[in-house]
């Protein structure tokens, strides 16, 4: 019998053999491997017991709480959290977050954006959760490719945020809109939020972790919107501040000191993160300046340190960097005439993508569009034509149908008897008349490929 069950045993004792259990229950959990079968049978040990209502919830929530993140065994993980749901606020809020997740895994997010939507009604009260389940909402929509309604939650969290008295959780949102807005290309609205979130952290006294990695967050998206435009030279000094910034986060130790505001209770991205993070934009304008050592240079030191991380830690954000990062350092070894390398590592980049269908399906278009270069590089026009071809019918964002365009055009110009394909090409990549993209190096790219064919058709006035 669990101690405290014999005579005698009152509240102190009750309390004793569900604390024993608990204690078990977490030895096993974070046992090295965790021993999920034996800490699973002491919290379902506490339930034929009849704890107290709040006990009882409690025990429900960890239950499923084990279930979810170490078995595959999601009907029972569910009906634990759904039983765990109607009860205690510290309780609810936590159960309905991990039932969400649950859901989304299960493709069921219809039936988690109600969930999450009524926790957050019923939240106001408790600024954590609250914030936090806005921030998970916003996330679910983002997945779903819903800007709108995400950009809109996270302007909610900003205003609330700046309500209960945390400008360092306000920064949060408003940095999360920023990249959103960046992503939908919505410019005009990106300038003044950009120049709000700047003058916020700058203004903000707390942690100085939190401080520098709030400018790290502002200082990325200011690189990445230049990178976009392709102002290869005007990004040099957020660049530069962006790298002094990780230098002086590295040296900062990290005091585990919790902020007396709850609503302070976030944080971007674990510093090592941050750091691989300011390694891949430095190389993605390496590539853009043509700085190729250093691009390869900066790519071996980045995917060093993603290694030593994946060991101890899965986050999907690292394969994430990791792809990214083989993306552009494949086009380097391409231009470098390093194509046996290049072609391993397209390898490598399809077996990253494999792992994970979100992934997949993200990069499918850019991984085509890389055997398209590939085949260029080995004389294979027909096999690039047909890489290239499927890249277009897998891609809907704008610079990447650009760049595969140029591409293609370059491959009928090689064929020599592809006229007809060429010219309707040419015209919807007119740098002169609705070109889809604002990046100065894509339009470059056009003039490029134009000129190319006037000059290859003799006509050299145009070509010049």
């Amino acid at each position: 019998p669990a101690p405290g069950s014999g005579s005698g045993g009152g509240a102190a004792a009750g309390e004793s053999w569900y604390l024993a259990l608990l204690g078990l229950a977490e030895h096993f959990r974070t046992s090295s491997p965790p021993k999920v079968r034996l800490c699973v049978h002491c919290l379902q040990a506490v339930l034929p017991r009849k704890p107290p209502a709040r006990m009882e919830a409690r025990t429900h929530l960890q239950l499923g709480s084990v279930l979810y993140h170490h078995t595959r065994n999601g009907d029972q993980a569910r009906g634990h959290l759904e039983k765990a749901i109607p009860q205690f606020e510290d309780v609810k809020f936590e159960a309905a977050s991990l039932l969400s997740e649950l859901y989304c895994q299960e493709n069921s997010v219809d039936t988690a954006k109600p969930l999450l939507r009524k926790a957050i009604q019923i939240s106001q009260q408790t600024p954590y959760w609250h914030c936090r389940l806005l921030f998970q909402l916003a996330q679910l929509h983002t997945l779903e490719k819903d800007l709108v309604s995400a950009c809109d939650l996270l302007g909610v969290g900003a205003e609330y945020a700046r309500v209960v008295g945390s400008e360092y959780t306000r920064a949060l949102f408003l940095l999360s809109k920023g990249m959103l807005l960046l992503m939908e290309r919505k410019l005009q609205e990106v300038h003044p939020l950009l120049t709000l979130c700047g003058q916020i952290v700058e203004n903000w006294q707390g942690n100085p972790i939190q401080k520098e990695s709030l400018r790290v967050f502002f200082l990325v998206l200011q690189v990445t919107h230049y990178l976009d435009a392709g102002q290869v030279k005007s990004v040099k000094p957020c660049l530069k501040q962006l790298q002094q910034c990780i230098q002086t986060i590295s040296t900062l130790h990290d005091d585990e000191i919790l902020p007396s505001n709850p609503a302070d209770l976030f944080h971007w991205l674990p510093k090592e993160h941050m750091c691989v993070l300011v390694y891949l934009v430095t190389v993605m304008h390496s590539m853009q300046a043509g700085y190729l050592e250093k691009a390869q240079k900066y790519t071996d030191k980045a995917l060093m340190q993603l290694e030593k991380l994946k060991m101890l830690d899965c986050s999907p954000i690292l394969s994430s960097f990791q792809v990214i990062l083989l993306e552009h350092i494949i086009m380097c070894r391409l231009v470098t005439g390093h194509k046996a390398t290049a072609l391993q590592e397209i390898s490598q980049v399809c077996q990253l993508c494999q792992q994970s269908p979100r992934l997949f399906s993200n990069h499918a278009a850019q991984l085509h569009t890389l055997l398209g270069l590939y085949c260029i590089s080995v004389n294979c026009m027909d096999n690039a034509e047909a890489q290239f071809t499927t890249a277009l019918r897998l891609t809907t964002h704008q610079e990447l149908w650009a760049f595969i365009v140029t591409n293609l055009a370059s491959v009928y110009i090689r064929e020599g008897n592809r006229h007809q394909e060429l010219y309707s090409l040419l015209e919807r990549i007119n740098p002169d008349h609705n070109f889809p993209v604002s990046s100065h190096c894509l339009r470059a790219a056009a003039f490029y490929i134009r000129g190319l064919f006037s000059f290859f058709q003799g006509r050299y006035n145009e070509a010049k």
